[in-house]
């Protein structure tokens, strides 16, 4: 019913198409010309409320339109409407950028952090992980296996793994089959949680006996050793295929050896239990996947986790394992992990290796752990760190360092760092709630240790989103392109397809134009970070939105849910800053609220130090799952 309804009203407005395609060409006359970024003058900037216009369409109503835009003619012009309806014509076509190109992130020298402890990236894993041990607080035990105390919630962390497999309590194997009871149930739920794509029980069963064997012979390689990760479906890890959540990509890219950060992982002694489900080709901000179904969110089943590393951050959320590897290109692993109330860390671009990854040569992806604290996230983390020998080559990283928890100068070390807040941006949500219980965490922070907020501001935040759009869209149809020619974009889903429709729109023009907006923002951010060490921000404009039921067989295109979602993190990904998520709240309907941390860049030790300490403030905010597997407590 809904297809025939919207049928007459596209075709009712195909001559106003075609009338304002004569109106633009009387106006090629007329350009806007940019002030260089030097001399804008950011007192009199002006936050412009984003307002997204695009059709929501899920079912036979999203299966129409693909079709309508795949026309060649007819989608062009589609396409043009659309885009100068958000103003991306005006912007890309009819203004004069006076910057060069900066085609990647390019980072003025930085002043090393203070209170950090530099790793050296040519050193084994296991060291890494060792360093960053040290680093944090003495291990608890009464803290996790004495908490009785009602209305309190706490995951289980790679710490008490660790403490029940050294203490003889429980063993790698015992909890592996748990694991595989958890998963084999999770497929067979009304509705399912198909949390992984790739599962193979034999698999995980032969990677935890060699654990159980090292510690029956006392030989355990790291704290890591027998810690279940799950890795997201766009990252290699044999023997698993690599589809990228596809129904074609494994037919023509053989998976031959694990990732390079699979491969660090793997010499710590990780137990990986399968291919995490994602969006498909991780072009998408919610999760959904008609092709092996939309995972579920943990606090609430008929919500999105949001995406693209949907799986990954569900699977930590429900307590299955305690961290996975997800991407991130534009917010996929801080959406979701803030969706779904865990941690999820972004990467200074460069910082990890991406070889093994189906993205691995763009300019805004990087791979990084969701975990259910920040002090796992630090131990994955110091294991995956590490720039390729082209990253060190054009961007010569600083060695990467961790923040020295255990130190006890800590405490003045975060007193003194300066918090950037953004006040109109940070208050653009969708519920007040978010706005409100972040800026409740603030306040926390302030009060009890001392952190000063700094009012500042971020000019062009739209055309910040706008380059990125263009910059990721660009980078995955040049990736796309030879298979699409191939044949392959009939076998994707819709919600692909109508991305794919938008970049396949995008000209050479704008992505060079793209780029120069990439300077002039990373300029403005840069000129922020004189003033402040963190900017501070919601992680996302709203919380997880309702799954609609038309959208499970044939998907969901919904550009301004993802608007909401994306609200906050393209500093993360089009100027590769390090970003964090970390929970500190839930809104009126129980959905997790996050807050997010966006540092210098190669600034991940500072963010690490102030998610740790909002963690801590926050923790007694933190809710269980309405879906929690108890994986210890059970074996």
């Amino acid at each position: 019913m809904i297809a025939f309804s919207f049928l007459p009203l596209f075709f009712h407005c195909i001559p106003l198409l075609l009338s304002r395609e004569k109106k633009k060409k009387k106006k090629m006359g007329k350009k806007l010309v940019m002030l260089p970024m030097e001399e804008v003058d950011i007192s009199s900037v002006k936050y412009q409320r984003e307002a997204i216009h695009a059709p929501h369409l899920t079912g036979y109503a999203l299966k129409i339109f693909v079709w309508l835009v795949e026309i060649p003619f007819l989608g062009s012009l589609i396409m043009s409407f659309l885009k100068r309806q958000n103003k991306l014509t005006q912007m890309f076509q009819k203004t004069l950028i006076p910057e060069a190109p900066m085609c990647k992130p390019e980072f003025p020298p930085q002043e090393p952090e203070p209170g950090a402890i530099i790793m050296d990236e040519d050193s084994a894993p296991v060291v890494r992980v060792e360093l960053a041990l040290k680093c944090l607080p003495p291990y608890d035990p009464d803290r996790h296996w004495s908490n009785d105390s009602p209305g309190s919630f706490l995951y289980w962390t790679i710490g008490d793994y660790a403490h029940a497999y050294r203490s003889r309590h429980v063993t790698p194997l015992m909890v592996a089959e748990h694991v595989i009871s958890v998963v084999e149930e999770s497929n067979n739920k009304k509705p399912p949680m198909p949390f992984l794509i790739s599962f193979n029980a034999e698999e995980v069963r032969k990677q935890a006996m060699a654990s159980t064997r090292r510690f029956e012979e006392g030989n355990p390689l790291s704290v890591l050793d027998g810690i279940f990760m799950a890795i997201k479906d766009d990252i290699d890890c044999v023997p698993h295929l690599t589809r990228s959540a596809t129904m074609w990509l494994h037919k023509s890219r053989p998976v031959n050896e694990d990732a390079v950060c699979v491969s660090r992982l793997r010499s710590c002694g990780v137990i990986f239990v399968g291919k995490a489900n994602m969006h498909e080709m991780g072009l998408g901000t919610t999760g959904n996947n008609p092709n092996y179904g939309t995972t579920r969110n943990p606090h609430s089943i008929k919500r999105y986790t949001g995406g693209s590393s949907s799986g990954p951050a569900a699977i930590v959320a429900s307590g299955l394992c305690p961290a996975a590897l997800g991407t991130d290109g534009g917010g996929s692993i801080r959406i979701p992990s803030s969706l779904c109330g865990v941690v999820g860390l972004k990467t200074t671009y460069g910082r990890t290796d991406m070889k093994g990854s189906v993205c691995d040569c763009g300019t805004v992806e990087v791979v990084a752990p969701i975990a259910a604290t920040v002090e796992d996230i630090m131990l994955v983390y110091a294991a995956i760190s590490g720039s390729s020998l082209e990253d060190r080559i054009a961007m010569k990283p600083p060695p990467p360092s961790i923040p020295c928890l255990s130190s006890s100068d800590s405490l003045d070390v975060l007193g003194s760092l300066r918090l950037g807040k953004y006040t109109e941006w940070f208050n653009d949500v969708y519920s007040t709630d978010i706005s409100e219980k972040c800026e409740d965490a603030l306040n926390l922070l302030t009060k009890t240790y001392g952190c000063q907020v700094t009012e500042i501001v971020l000019p062009e935040l739209h055309e910040m989103r706008n380059a990125h759009v263009v910059s990721i869209g660009s980078e995955a149809m040049c990736a796309l392109n030879p298979d699409c020619e191939d044949g392959k974009r009939s076998e994707m889903t819709l919600d692909t397809r109508t991305n794919l429709a938008v970049f396949r729109s995008f000209s050479a023009a704008d992505y060079v134009a793209a780029q120069r907006l990439r300077r002039r923002i990373m300029y403005f951010h840069m000129e922020a970070f004189k003033r402040v060490d963190i900017i501070v921000t919601p992680t996302t404009g709203m919380t997880a939105p309702i799954i609609p039921p038309s959208s499970l067989k044939y998907g969901e295109s919904n550009l301004q849910v993802s608007g909401y979602l994306m609200r906050f993190i393209q500093a993360g990904n089009l100027l590769g800053l390090p970003a964090i998520t970390v929970p500190v709240g839930h809104d009126k309907q129980g959905l997790p609220i996050g807050l997010q941390l966006i540092g210098r860049p190669w600034g991940e030790a500072t963010i690490l130090r102030v998610a740790s300490a909002v963690e801590e403030l926050c923790l007694k905010f933190r809710n269980r799952p309405s879906t929690f597997y108890d994986i210890l407590k059970a074996v």
